[in-house]
């Protein structure tokens, strides 16, 4: 399941089940819920998420043009190992900022 959390001005999204198409509904659903008004600055933490698929690939990619097209940003956090070399394999890790936890991504928004 999929939540969303505040770090001041920044919405975390972060989850404990795999990021794939069953959970692409709700997590749409909370961004959107956060980004209709403003610049969205989205950390997606991936700190407790076990493994992404296309569709999960997919979802990152869309919320991350969401953002940009809003004149915000979406960065990721705390991949683990299995997630960053799938990040790395598809190049993806080249369109992503990548952070060690949501923490220090939250505070990429302030530089």
């Amino acid at each position: 399941m999929y939540k969303h959390s505040q770090h001041g001005s920044v919405d975390v999204i972060s989850g404990d089940a795999a990021l794939a198409a069953d959970a692409v509904e709700g997590i749409l659903e909370l961004f959107e819920q956060r980004a209709e008004h403003g610049q969205p600055h989205v950390v997606f933490d991936l700190g407790q998420t076990p493994y992404f698929d296309s569709t999960g690939l997919e979802l990152l990619l869309d919320l991350r043009d969401r953002c940009t097209a809003r004149g915000g940003a979406l960065v990721v956090a705390a991949p683990n190992a299995l997630c960053r070399d799938v990040l790395h394999v598809t190049r993806l890790d080249r369109e992503f900022d990548l952070y060690d936890d949501p923490v220090s991504a939250a505070g990429s928004f302030a530089r």
